[in-house]
């Protein structure tokens, strides 16, 4: 019987954690990205200040450093969904957000509105990686 494919489970530093979820797990060569919010690069569990603009900056700085710690990037990145707490948000999300896939075709994606996002956030984004 084959045996099953191993999970790896990654935790960068610097990159808020909390106890009920690991920032992201590799399996064979896919990759996911647990919900990732605007906290700070210190890694302090609280959101920075100064909207959705800074917040949809922070979460894909975020994003990006759990990508390099796997050795990956934007470019690998094939979906992503985004949680906004006001679906108002959209513009001034996107228009962060578009800045990290400057020069490549952007992952696939899915935006929608919820309340009730971690710490009071106004955005959140999960994603899915191709690994290597």
């Amino acid at each position: 019987m084959a045996q099953p494919t191993p999970i790896e489970h990654i935790t960068p530093e610097g990159v808020a954690r909390l106890p009920v979820f690991t920032p992201a797990v590799r399996v064979g060569d896919l990759v996911f990205l647990s919900g990732a919010i605007g906290t700070p690069p210190s890694g302090e569990l609280r959101v920075v200040e100064g909207g959705v603009g800074p917040e949809t900056r922070a979460t894909m700085d975020n994003i990006g450093s759990i990508l390099g710690a796997m050795g990956l990037g934007f470019e690998d990145l094939v979906k992503c969904t985004v949680f906004l707490a006001d679906i108002a948000d959209y513009a001034a999300m996107n228009e962060v957000y578009v800045t990290y896939f400057e020069g490549m075709e952007p992952p696939a994606r899915s935006a929608m509105a919820g309340s009730g996002l971690a710490l009071g956030a106004k955005v959140e984004i999960e994603c899915i990686a191709r690994g290597k």
